[in-house]
């Protein structure tokens, strides 16, 4: 490696490649902001991006000097300890979502099946006022005490890891209002799950530990403190996301591999290994509670509630001529997935662009008429119904037809008048969303539902799974998907049955494809999605199958528009970096990105009214410092954030009478990194809280040891594609772009990154 010598040649390179003949002439330098990038767009006042990249000022190198392998040691320790916590907590909160939801339903079906024997009219008013005052109760919360805790959540913290942070997504209210509300709506018969919830608890509970308790009530300790910074917070955020998934559905695999899929931009090994334990401990808390309820301990939560579909008695082997249906439900998953992505998108627009500006008023109205449609639908459709026959109980002695009042499943009595008959569509209407999926997954009960009914119940629950979406209530898209993939699927599997008169063909199987493809159509995922549904339902030997059906249905969706989640980040306006730019990118370079050619930058040693002028005329969060060189030069010394200006202001410790610069080691012991941090999901310190007298704003502050001596810098001739993936990959908030350089100190190699090759260069130097 051919360098200069002599201590500081890195920063006299940084020095040099900024040095212009005139202070920061419109074409020097220019600063690429993530946080700026949709300036234009009315987003720009309510997100911020994220500090994931270390500021290496000399407050942060005099912390780091102070710390020992006592305090290293300490701190993976902590870590370890914290994704423990995270897993116990997710599990918990999980358990306690599923056996309310399990009881409030069950309190609501026995309360409507008793009534419905002297009264049919009876019987649906306690119904829906079960249901009302359930949904009630949720939009309440949400509206009045949580509004952060409205949707699945999943689309925020795909923001929220992508480097853009909304205010509120992570706060102790938000997790109590995700985890009461989705009590409410999914115990109140909504058209959604509470497994996009699920995460959005994961994570909430993640940011809390990693904080020592809520933003009011924490814990100050030094050891907590340590991970009060947005990169190590990022990491505890990506250990909950997992442990939510790996709650919902009992998958650890799964939930590991949908944080490394769907919601994180920026990984590495380490991370890996505690997001998997994280998920390990998440699913022995999930089977230890399961075990305490399975002796009664639960009220009316059994064996169900958690979702796990068990289909390893169903279809063992499969042909060749079936890949063809097989292939038809991809195609069938991907438009209806993108048909469902483009409906949710306009009317969630539509609600937030106009009904949701109206009020809260209007939001809980909104939700209880959408409640009031729902149980009209769902009770007053199966009245319509014909009722079917049990199965020969020779034939089939282990069905049971009807089911007992007290337990839910298969085979609904409902409004039969027969004790040898049930009701087909109340079975699917007339239980949980797990224990619906469950039935339409049952293998081995070929003819249990007709056709007509799975048609009538596709076109109802598409309806109102679409217009459920998007109201003011904690709703997951994971249990409807799965429910209409597996509505249509079991149809194309009677098809399949009636088509092939073979044995071993199984409606349950086509189910779960179908419910794979509308999943992969919608959401578009793939591996993530392959392992969840492989665990979900304990057969492995589908997964080929699953794979084939998921691979199709993202390719036919992709053709049309967005996966969901990306189309509902869009609409809230967070500007996610995606994994792979536009191609359009490839042809501009990165001087084509800067919206102006004028950057507002500070003298090393600035007034401190100057910066208060600044700070309150633009929005930018990043400045760069100049300095005048002795030849006469001007030298960029490095970039300085917003946020550790106003700290600096708000302390006034390093205020001085005079523009001379201080000595660098003044700051020691003064701050700690921790200090310059933003508290999590909030707006942090503004300029128009700190508070200066007229004698302060005439003083000087010296700006050196605040700033990041070593920012990400770029040629302005810089390709946009790579510039774009430098900000993805590496979780920065700014790139300076400079003019070409016309110098060049040496050339790293790979071989010079080697620790033995760095420290033999040491040792001969010194």
């Amino acid at each position: 490696m051919d360098v200069e010598s002599g201590e500081g040649a890195t920063g006299l390179m940084w020095s040099r490649l900024l040095t212009t003949d005139s202070p920061l002439s419109d074409d020097a330098a220019g600063a690429v902001a993530a946080d700026e990038w949709n300036a234009a767009n009315e987003a720009s006042s309510v997100v911020e991006s994220l500090d994931y990249e270390v500021i290496e000022s000399v407050a942060y190198r005099d912390d780091q000097a102070m710390k020992g392998w006592w305090q290293l040691g300490s701190y993976v320790t902590l870590k370890w300890l914290f994704a423990l916590f995270i897993g116990v907590g997710t599990g918990l909160s999980a358990f306690a979502i599923n056996v309310a939801v399990e009881n409030f339903s069950g309190w609501k079906f026995l309360a409507t099946f008793a009534i419905m024997r002297h009264s049919y009219l009876a019987g649906f008013v306690i119904y829906a006022l079960f249901n009302v005052a359930l949904v009630f109760s949720s939009v309440y919360i949400v509206t009045s005490f949580a509004p952060a805790a409205a949707g699945s959540g999943i689309p925020e913290l795909k923001g929220y890891l992508n480097g853009i942070d909304t205010p509120g997504i992570l706060l102790f209210r938000t997790l109590v209002g995700k985890i009461l509300g989705s009590i409410g709506s999914v115990g109140g018969g909504l058209a959604l799950g509470k497994e996009g919830p699920l995460v959005h608890t994961g994570a909430c509970i993640a940011s809390l530990i990693g904080q020592g308790g809520s933003t009011k009530y924490y814990l100050n300790s030094r050891w907590i403190r340590m991970f009060k910074n947005d990169r190590d917070r990022r990491d505890l955020v990506t250990c909950g996301c997992a442990a939510g998934v790996s709650a919902a559905f009992r998958a650890p695999v799964g939930g590991v591999l949908f944080a490394l899929e769907e919601v994180t931009s920026w990984w590495r090994s380490q991370l890996l290994w505690r997001v998997f334990f994280t998920s390990a401990i998440v699913a022995v808390m999930v089977r230890t509670a399961m075990g305490w309820c399975t002796h009664g301990n639960c009220g009316h939560f059994g064996s169900g509630g958690f979702i796990i579909w068990d289909t390893s008695g169903g279809q063992e082997d499969y042909s060749f001529y079936e890949l063809w249906p097989m292939a038809l439900l991809g195609v069938i998953g991907g438009l209806l997935g993108a048909l469902f992505n483009q409906l949710t998108y306009m009317l969630s627009s539509y609600r937030r662009n106009v009904l949701h500006k109206r009020g809260n008023r209007v939001k809980i109205i909104e939700v209880c008429v959408v409640s009031l449609i729902t149980s009209v639908l769902s009770f007053g459709i199966p009245l319509l119904n014909k009722c079917t026959p049990c199965p020969d109980p020779v034939k089939y002695p282990d069905i049971v037809c009807p089911r007992p009042q007290q337990h839910y499943g298969n085979y609904v009595l409902f409004n039969c008048p027969k004790d040898s008959q049930y009701n087909d569509l109340a079975t699917i209407f007339f239980n949980t969303p797990d224990d619906a999926i469950r039935n339409l997954f049952s293998t081995k009960t070929v003819h249990e539902y007709s056709a007509r009914s799975l048609l009538t119940f596709l076109a109802l629950f598409f309806f109102l799974a679409t217009i459920t979406y998007g109201t003011a209530v904690p709703a997951g898209q994971f249990v409807p998907g799965i429910m209409i993939g597996a509505t249509y699927g079991r149809l194309v599997g009677m098809l399949v049955v009636n088509l092939y008169k073979k044995d071993g063909i199984d409606e349950g199987t086509y189910a779960l494809l179908g419910a794979a493809s509308f999943l992969g159509g919608s959401m578009r995922m793939t591996v993530s999605l392959c392992v969840i549904m492989v665990e979900i339902t304990n057969n492995l030997q589908l997964l080929p199958l699953i794979m084939l059906v998921l691979l199709i249905s993202k390719a036919v969706g992709d053709a049309f528009n967005m996966g969901f989640y990306e189309q509902q980040a869009y609409l809230r306006q967070i500007p996610l970096l995606e994994s792979r730019p536009k191609r359009f990118l490839r042809k501009l370079s990165a001087k084509d990105a800067l919206h102006t050619s004028k950057v507002v930058s500070f003298p090393r040693v600035s007034k401190v009214g100057s910066i208060v002028s600044v700070l309150r005329s633009v929005s930018h969060n990043g400045f760069p410092v100049i300095e005048q060189l002795q030849n006469g030069e001007t030298a960029v010394i490095g970039l300085v954030l917003r946020s550790h200006l106003l700290v600096v202001l708000q302390t006034k410790a390093d205020f001085q009478h005079g523009p001379t610069p201080g000595h660098e080691n003044r700051t020691k012991n003064k701050y700690s990194v921790t200090d310059f941090v933003k508290p999590v999901s909030s707006k942090g310190l503004s300029i128009f809280d700190v508070n200066l007298t007229a004698v302060e704003m005439e003083m000087y502050l010296d700006l050196q040891p605040f700033v990041n001596p070593s920012p990400y810098i770029v040629s302005e001739d810089m390709s946009l594609t790579k510039v774009y993936n430098l900000f993805r990959q590496l979780g920065l908030r700014h790139v300076c772009v400079v003019p070409r350089p016309s110098r060049i100190l040496g050339v790293i190699t790979r071989k010079d990154l080697l620790p033995e090759v760095i420290l033999s260069m040491r040792f001969l130097t010194l």
